[in-house]
């Protein structure tokens, strides 16, 4: 089992920074890949950036790209979401969450899932 609990939600003013913080604990073995998921109510969970490895394969959704960055730090078992330049756009509940594959992009693609943190982005 892994456990993923985000941190770093809040409100933020558009234009402002944000970093929002995952710590993943348990069986971290099984894990190939974090990624990082926003959702808002009615709408399906979005895709938004993924790592795998030690921070040499990322990919990111085209909408937040130039804007956030996902970074891991091993030795604190920590996953980050540096947002910048944020929007209201943006607004979302975060999910961080976990998969054993290399390149996965969709929900069903992850294991293991936090609970979220809110991002409110004011105009």
């Amino acid at each position: 089992q892994v456990q993923l609990v985000e941190s770093g939600g809040g409100l933020v003013q558009a234009g402002g920074s944000l970093t929002l913080s995952c710590a993943v604990s348990g069986q971290t073995f099984s894990v190939t890949t974090m990624g990082w998921f926003r959702q808002t109510p009615g709408k399906e969970r979005e895709f938004v950036a993924r790592v795998t490895g030690n921070n040499r394969t990322r990919h990111y959704a085209d909408s937040v790209k130039g804007r956030l960055t996902i970074f891991k730090d091993n030795a604190k078992n920590t996953v980050y979401l540096q947002m910048n330049s944020l929007k209201p756009e943006d607004t979302a509940v975060y999910y961080c969450a976990a998969s054993k594959y290399y390149r996965p992009s969709e929900v069903a693609d992850f294991d293991y899932w936090g609970q979220g943190t809110q991002v409110t982005v004011s105009s």
